[in-house]
C-alpha cells in the first residue's frame, strides 16, 4: 500500500497561492487539519482536498454552510446545513450542554480519534499553544475524556461557559481600574455558577512595531500619535480588551487610530500586518513577533493567563486530573521550553467559588 501524500506548510501556501502566515492561521483556527512530524507541520492531501471542498461549499450561491468536528490528523466530516436555521452539530448521545456547537462558535478540533465514543467531551476555549500541550496531557492521563478545542477569545469563552457550552476556558482579560487580570470579569459573568480559577502561565504582552520602531513607540500614551495605522484584534479577545482599557485610561479616542475597526483573529495575523507594512502598530504577545520576522516587540505588561473550570456534578473526574497535570513538574518543564512563559504560579488555585 502506497503512503499517502502530504505537504509542508510552504508547499500548501504555494498550492493555494496564500502566505505561510495564512496557512498557519487556518491550522490554528481548525479550518485546515495538520499534524506535527518533529518540528515540521504536515498536511495530508486528503485533508487539503477536504478543506477545498468546504471552502467551495461556503462560497456556494445556494446559501448553504458547512461545519466539521474532526480528529486532528484525520479527514473532517462535512455536512451541508440550511443557513437560515440555527447551526448545531451533536457530538454524541450525551445530553450535556457542551455537546452542541452553536452557529457563532468556532469549529472544534479533537486531539485523539482513538478515544472511546463513550468518553466525556470537554470543550476547551482559547488559542495559546500551551492549551495544545494541556490537551495532549489530558488525553495521556485519562481515556474517559475527549478534549475538544474551540478557538474563541477570552470574553467569548467566558460567555460560552455561562451558557453551558464550554467546560474549560482560558482567559487573559485586564481590568484597567484595578490592574487585576481575569477575576473581575469572571465574577461578573459567571454569576450563579460554582467554579475554580487556576493559573496556567504568565507572559509578556505589548506592542508590535516594524523593525527599528520608526515611530518611536515606547508606551501606551504613544498611541496618541496622528496617522498611526493599527492592526486590531477581534472583539472579545484578551488583546482587544487590553488595548481598549489602555486607550480609556490614557484618554485616547479609538477613532484616532486608523484601522481600529479592521479586525484580525490571531496574534500572527496582527504581526503579519506589521511585517508587510500594512499597519504601524498592533497588540499581542512576543512569540508571534519572533515567528513572523521584521517585527519588533515592545513589552508593556506581564499578563496572567488563567484557566476557569466549572464545579458541577460529573466534572470532578476531569477537573482533578487537570489540576494534577498543571501542578506536575513534567507539564511545567514542557511550558518552560517556550521563551517568555513564566510558570512560577502554574497550577496555583487563585479563586474558588
Amino acid at each position: 500500500m502506497t503512503e499517502e501524500q502530504s505537504y509542508t506548510t510552504e508547499e500548501i501556501s504555494k498550492l493555494l497561492k496564500i502566505s505561510k502566515l495564512t496557512v498557519y492561521d487556518l491550522i490554528k483556527k481548525g479550518d485546515l487539519v495538520a499534524y506535527r512530524v518533529g518540528k515540521q507541520m504536515r498536511i495530508d492531501a486528503t485533508d487539503l482536498e477536504a478543506y477545498k471542498r468546504r471552502s467551495k461549499q461556503l462560497q456556494s450561491p445556494t446559501g448553504q454552510r458547512s461545519t466539521s468536528i474532526h480528529p486532528l490528523g484525520s479527514v473532517p466530516v462535512t455536512e451541508s446545513i440550511d443557513s437560515s436555521k440555527p447551526l448545531t452539530a451533536p457530538l454524541d448521545d450525551h445530553s450535556n450542554a457542551s455537546s452542541r456547537l452553536t452557529s457563532d462558535a468556532p469549529s472544534l478540533i479533537r486531539g485523539d480519534s482513538s478515544v472511546s465514543h463513550a468518553a466525556r467531551h470537554v470543550v476547551i476555549t482559547g488559542q495559546d499553544v500551551s492549551l495544545d500541550i494541556l490537551m495532549r496531557h489530558m488525553e495521556k492521563h485519562s481515556r474517559d475524556i475527549r478534549p475538544l478545542r474551540s478557538f474563541m477569545g477570552s470574553l467569548d469563552g467566558l460567555i460560552s461557559m455561562y451558557r453551558g457550552e464550554s467546560d474549560l476556558v482560558s482567559t487573559h482579560l485586564l481590568d484597567g481600574d484595578t490592574g487585576e487580570y481575569n477575576l473581575p470579569y469572571i465574577r461578573k459573568i459567571l454569576i450563579g455558577w460554582s467554579y475554580v480559577v487556576v493559573n496556567l502561565l504568565s507572559r509578556p504582552a505589548g506592542l508590535y512595531v516594524h523593525r527599528g520602531n520608526p515611530f518611536g513607540l515606547q508606551g501606551w500614551a504613544d498611541l496618541d500619535q496622528p496617522d498611526l495605522r493599527l492592526a486590531n484584534r477581534e472583539k472579545g479577545s484578551g488583546a482587544r480588551v487590553l488595548l481598549d482599557e489602555q486607550l480609556r485610561l490614557h484618554g485616547i479616542p479609538s477613532s484616532r487610530l486608523i484601522g481600529y475597526n479592521l479586525e484580525e483573529t490571531s496574534h500572527m495575523g496582527v504581526a503579519a500586518k506589521i511585517s508587510s507594512g500594512e499597519a504601524d502598530v498592533g497588540i499581542g504577545i512576543e512569540k508571534a513577533a519572533r515567528l513572523v520576522g521584521q517585527v519588533d516587540f515592545i513589552p508593556l505588561t506581564q499578563e496572567r493567563y488563567d484557566l476557569v473550570m466549572l464545579k458541577k456534578p460529573g466534572n470532578e473526574m476531569w477537573t482533578d486530573s487537570v489540576l494534577r497535570i498543571l501542578q506536575s513538574s513534567e507539564f511545567r518543564q514542557e511550558l518552560q521550553s517556550f521563551e517568555g512563559y513564566d510558570v512560577s504560579r502554574t497550577g496555583e488555585i487563585l479563586y474558588e467559588v
